[in-house]
């Protein structure tokens, strides 16, 4: 397993060190064994775990790397958080969820792979985000969560100005369009849209980039589910 995910994290561009790949090993095995009470993910087969949960999560690294402080928005199972800390070890997370047995399970996970300047939360993001934590992180992220402008209402009010929210899609197209007015009410602008594919599959994911230019209005999130129902 070890010398699968080195091997993997190659050919995707990463040099990981045998600690690091020991923990991921190690995370794997928590949450195949929590999912069989939890159901926190649909994929649980080792080589797809691998692929679409672990490096797909890494891609970001690149966006995360140097900054102090990370917050986590709809963590679940931990991706994207997770394996950005594991590569990023000096960055400080939040992972953030509104299922408390997510946040259970994430718990466990800073506690098996010994990971310091962790905080998980149970909270809904709109009820966190007025609070104390409000623009006191550098990168934000979300991965799979909701469409673009939902997800920019829900984790910009997060970011620091000056700071940036990475949100992990499958296939964007049409919602940064459809998201335009939602970065102007909320002081984002985009800085970056990276279209690839997962190493040598057909698997298409979008990692955007959006910085944070100016503070968000106190008014949002609006909370209640308009983020969703009614997006900005």
């Amino acid at each position: 397993m070890k010398e699968y995910i080195i091997n993997q994290f190659n050919k995707a561009g990463f040099t990981i060190e045998e600690d690091v790949a020991k923990k991921f090993v190690s995370y794997y095995t928590l949450l195949k064994e929590w999912n069989q009470k939890f159901n926190l993910t649909a994929i649980t087969d080792f080589e797809d775990v691998v692929l679409k949960h672990f490096i797909d999560s890494a891609y970001g690294a690149k966006y995360i790397r140097g900054k102090k402080s990370l917050c986590d928005i709809g963590a679940g199972a931990g991706f994207p958080s997770i394996p950005l800390k594991l590569l990023c070890p000096e960055i400080k997370l939040t992972m953030i969820d509104s299922l408390n047995k997510r946040v259970t399970f994430l718990k466990e996970v800073v506690k098996e792979l010994s990971l310091t300047d962790c905080k998980c939360i149970h909270a809904r993001a709109e009820d966190a985000a007025k609070g104390a934590l409000r623009e006191s992180f550098e990168a934000v992220t979300a991965r799979a969560v909701a469409s673009l402008s939902a997800l920019c209402e829900y984790c910009i009010p997060f970011v620091k100005t000056g700071g940036i929210f990475v949100a992990y899609k499958a296939k964007a197209d049409g919602e940064l369009e459809n998201s335009r007015n939602a970065l102007k009410l909320l002081g984002g602008k985009l800085e970056s849209c990276q279209k690839y594919n997962l190493l040598d599959t057909d698997n298409v994911r979008t990692l955007i980039v959006i910085k944070k230019i100016k503070p968000t209005d106190k008014k949002y999130p609006r909370g209640l589910g308009k983020e969703k129902t009614h997006p900005l």
